[in-house]
């Protein structure tokens, strides 16, 4: 990437729900999909990807030799994806280097704090 930022970190559940397009009727299949597009992103943009669901793990194929990373929450509960999001951040080698893509603002003052850059879901799901 041009501006030295090398990851994105994307807040899955967040992206999915930027579009009203029913999601929610099959949580895992939009999941899936939305890996296939993020799969495509990251082999196209060359920087590697980390997907965080909520929610319990399920099995999800990254296709390709793309650099995405499918993660889920440790724990269940409201705001689960987003404290990960924000631990992997603040345990970054180098926060400034990441980009979060999420809407939810907490989150994004959080990970704002160590310096990385945040794009809101409905933008980036543009660029998809």
């Amino acid at each position: 990437m041009s501006d030295g930022r090398t990851g994105w970190l994307i807040d899955g559940n967040n992206v999915m729900g930027s579009r009203p397009d029913g999601w929610w009727r099959d949580r895992r299949g939009a999941a899936r999909g939305l890996a296939v597009q993020l799969a495509e992103f990251a082999a196209r943009e060359g920087v590697p990807v980390t997907v965080v669901f909520d929610g319990s793990p399920f099995e999800i194929e990254v296709p390709g030799e793309a650099p995405l990373d499918v993660a889920f929450a440790a724990r269940r509960g409201r705001d689960a994806a987003d404290d990960e999001i924000a631990r992997r951040v603040a345990g970054a080698a180098d926060p400034v280097a990441l980009t979060v893509v999420t809407s939810d603002a907490e989150l994004a003052r959080r990970v704002r704090q160590h310096g990385a850059e945040v794009v809101p879901a409905g933008r980036f799901r543009s660029r998809l």
